[in-house]
């Protein structure tokens, strides 16, 4: 349980390190990763508004696909179409304290390839 409980406390202190740096804006918001073991869910923030103005999970409409790599960069293309759509062309990746490879690389890959600039 120690071991669990301290893994989280290293991926909560790199979140907060990274977080500080990082301000979403209404052209250029903040993508925000968050994933478990069943789900993934990307939101685009707006933190100086404090709302979310979009985000695309494996709960709603794409049920069908899973926490993998491959599965993360259709997530992230869906999630790039969505942005062009509401006009935003630029954002920060927010990783949210985990490491960038893996399923987070494939979000980042996936929204670059719908033509968003990170």
């Amino acid at each position: 349980m120690k071991r669990i409980q301290e893994k989280l406390q290293r991926r909560a202190r790199r979140k907060l390190r990274v977080r500080k740096n990082l301000k979403g804006t209404a052209q250029k918001p903040r993508i925000s990763v968050y994933k478990s073991n069943k789900n993934l869910y990307i939101q685009v923030i707006d933190d100086l508004n404090g709302h979310t103005i979009t985000s695309a999970s494996t709960v709603g409409e794409f049920k069908d696909l899973k926490v993998s790599a491959a599965d993360a960069e259709k997530l992230g293309e869906a999630l790039g179409k969505k942005m062009l759509d509401l006009k935003i062309q630029t954002a920060v990746f927010d990783r949210n304290g985990y490491l960038y490879h893996g399923v987070v690389k494939a979000v980042a890959e996936g929204t670059r390839k719908a033509g968003i600039k990170i």
